[in-house]
């Protein structure tokens, strides 16, 4: 796994529109000590002795995702066997409140000493003086982390962010569904003209209604399908910016301004909205609008034969499903098996009011052993190259075998949302996205709009 480090820079994640980008929305709470009722507590007696002395330095680590939740709180544990004399304390507040919170809380000095971002979540920031500097703090070397998920937070020739998790994409799929359509599934391609494209007929051989029809079949009814073929819809790192690198497009240019109102940009997306609107072989827009987490949950309920996404749906998948399923490369494009690569990181809050013990705590997030419970519980691939290998383990002991997510990190990549205004350029042009899928206006001429008041946003 030590490979992952010498990977091109590759890059980040998770819009305001997706699941985690790498974590499933958590509900706000504050995560002390272990609840003993529950089945990933510690309850080894000598952590519990080990714990922090009355007069303690607290420490706040605030994340968005309740599934990496418990594995901190593992992590933390051991932390406090090593420094009693600092207690950490784990809040998780919902990924729907987490940026709303953000700077209301950095500006009236209420924020966690240490807490998560995503790649386009905190340049601001730091251009604002708000966090530490890594390479202050830890030191410019920075060989033990994974270089794609680290350099996401490099701004200015700076470190901002110790990486935490990293995730790329791959495609589960039903195994009982594939192997009854004839599915090859490690043959998927895309292909905007139709030249090679094996996607659509694939799509359409795993989509049926109630009268087990087939999309091109006569009498068969769209309103009335019980199987979908593919999860395509408004999802940033999971699906379009995935198609639009395939398909020689970007999504944002080197100043990172919005850049996908090109000729290859709109084929891309359109062929994404044809699937919807005239294929048949994915849920209509208006419900994966209103809900980003139908196509999974279509997914786990048996009901959905192809759904591409990342290891932070693994987890969800593995707990709910009831059936067989599989890991297979992402879709082909016309330039070949493009990923979104992202990462998370923590940032330190350079307000705290406890510095010492926060650096201290940084330092121990950024180690293999302070990630190990991240790697360990299955939670997703850890930033520290040397906890790398337990996470493979974890998910082999599940009997899924995780490679087609390194071979997409260790293949060409393309850049998630970047910048430090990012969010808000996507925050506006997200809604307008969400409508180009319904499939009743010109894709080209939404793009030219929803790309000019995107980088209006960003000014």
């Amino acid at each position: 796994m030590k490979t992952l480090k010498k990977s091109a820079a590759i890059a980040a994640f998770a819009a305001s529109a997706l699941v985690l980008t790498a974590c499933s929305p958590g509900s706000d709470s504050t995560i002390g000590t272990p609840d003993p009722t529950d089945a990933t507590a510690s309850t080894d007696t000598e952590e519990a002795t080990s714990a922090p002395v009355e007069d303690a330095t607290t420490v706040t680590f605030r994340l968005w995702d309740d599934v990496a939740g418990p594995a901190y709180q593992e992590s933390f544990d051991a932390f406090n066997a090593q420094n009693p004399d600092i207690k950490v304390v784990v809040d998780v507040v919902g990924w729907g409140d987490y940026w709303e919170r953000m700077p209301l809380d950095i500006q009236s000095g209420d924020m966690a000493d240490i807490f998560w971002v995503n790649s386009s979540g905190y340049g601001i920031y730091a251009d604002n003086g708000n966090l530490i500097n890594i390479d202050d703090a830890l030191g410019a070397d920075h060989d033990e982390w994974v270089e794609s998920a680290t350099s996401l937070y490099n701004r200015g020739g700076t470190q901002w962010g110790v990486p935490q998790i990293w995730d790329s994409i791959a495609l589960f799929y039903n195994k009982d569904l594939v192997d009854e359509a004839g599915v090859d599934v490690e043959s998927l391609k895309w292909s905007p003209d139709g030249d090679g494209d094996t996607l659509i007929e694939a799509a359409t051989a795993l989509t049926t209604d109630a009268a087990g029809l087939h999309p091109g079949d006569e009498g068969f009814d769209p309103n009335a399908r019980e199987t979908f073929g593919f999860n395509s819809q408004a999802d940033m790192q999971a699906v379009y910016l995935d198609f639009l690198a395939q398909n020689g497009a970007t999504f944002q240019d080197e100043d990172d301004n919005f850049a996908f109102a090109t000729d290859e940009g709109a084929e891309a997306f359109q062929y994404l909205i044809d699937l919807i609107n005239e294929h048949y072989v994915a849920p209509s827009a208006a419900d994966t609008n209103a809900d980003g987490d139908l196509t999974r949950s279509l997914f786990m309920q048996g009901k959905l034969g192809l759904f591409q996404s990342g290891p932070y749906s693994l987890k969800t998948i593995a707990e709910s499903a009831e059936f067989d399923w599989g890991i297979a490369p992402l879709v082909e494009g016309p330039e070949g098996r493009i990923s979104v690569v992202h990462s998370v990181a923590a940032v330190g809050n350079a307000d705290s009011k406890n510095l010492d013990a926060t650096i201290k705590v940084l330092q121990w997030l950024g180690s293999a052993d302070g990630q190990a419970a991240l790697a360990s519980q299955g939670v997703s691939f850890p930033a520290a190259v040397d906890a790398q290998d337990a996470f493979i383990n974890y998910w082999a002991g599940q009997d899924v075998d995780v490679q087609p997510f390194i071979d997409a990190a260790n293949g060409e990549t393309t850049n998630p949302l970047i910048g430090a205004k990012g969010t808000a350029g996507f925050t506006t042009i997200a809604p307008m996205l969400n409508d180009m899928f319904l499939g009743e206006t010109d894709v080209a001429e939404d793009l030219a709009a929803i790309q000019a008041e995107g980088n209006a946003a960003m000014e």
